[in-house]
């Protein structure tokens, strides 16, 4: 019985927070029962079941599967364009998305809509800037429902903000005090800081004037309003 309220408790909080925020929280356990899918850099599309998955500092260093055939794999990042991995336990909860009416306006990179509904995680290749040195990581978007002009990744390093729990659950806060954002007219993902958004903010939103005017005060907790604002720029 306990079990189950707190399952329920749980279920309600994650639906409440990704509602509230619209960026998913990351997933760190995957199941090891339903099939994930990949998409290799030399076009091959392998089906399979993740057997283990190994991370440094946050980083995915690699990825063993075993696909249809009975063959295991073990794959670095580099190997990989994305990949579609099916998130396990409660980390499921918080990865269902119910997606806007106007999906198509915002999300014209042909995600799989049905895996991303069913709780999958997206993680895909990216180089991204870190201490001025360029460098590809396997990161998860956290904005797959809206992400045709800005991508929203993950930062396996970021702290976050204090948040409330409730029955030792956590209800609200928690939110991330850093991500990796890549605008559509960019090659790099950038890393953007709770602490010096304000500073950077004209510069990020550099061309769409309207956002930047109409923002007089400045939030981190609007940074998603920020990013469908800037992706309705012009149009």
């Amino acid at each position: 019985m306990i079990k189950k309220f707190l399952l329920i408790v749980l279920t309600i909080f994650c639906v409440g927070e990704v509602s509230a925020q619209q960026l998913l929280s990351p997933s760190f356990t995957f199941s090891h029962k339903k099939t994930a899918y990949l998409t290799l850099v030399d076009g091959t599309e392998l089906e399979g079941i993740i057997k283990d998955v190994d991370r440094k500092k946050g980083l995915i260093k690699y990825i063993k599967i075993e696909d249809k055939i009975g063959k295991k794999h073990k794959l670095k990042p580099a190997a990989i364009v994305h990949m579609y991995l099916p998130a396990s336990g409660l980390d499921k909860l918080s990865k269902a998305i119910s997606f806007v009416e106007d999906m198509n306006k915002w999300n014209k990179q042909k995600l799989n809509q049905d895996l991303l509904r069913q709780g999958y995680v997206y993680c895909e290749n990216t180089q991204v800037l870190v201490k001025r040195k360029e460098r590809t990581m396997m990161l998860q978007l956290l904005n797959p429902e809206f992400s045709n002009e800005v991508r929203v990744f993950h930062d396996p390093m970021a702290k976050h903000t204090m948040g409330i729990g409730v029955a030792g659950i956590n209800a609200t806060g928690n939110i991330a005090k850093s991500y990796y954002v890549k605008k559509a007219d960019e090659d790099v993902a950038h890393l953007i800081k709770k602490s010096k958004y304000k500073k950077e903010f004209a510069a990020l939103w550099g061309g769409c004037d309207a956002l930047i005017q109409k923002t007089t005060d400045i939030k981190w907790r609007d940074l998603t309003q920020h990013i469908l604002d800037y992706s309705d720029c012009g149009k």
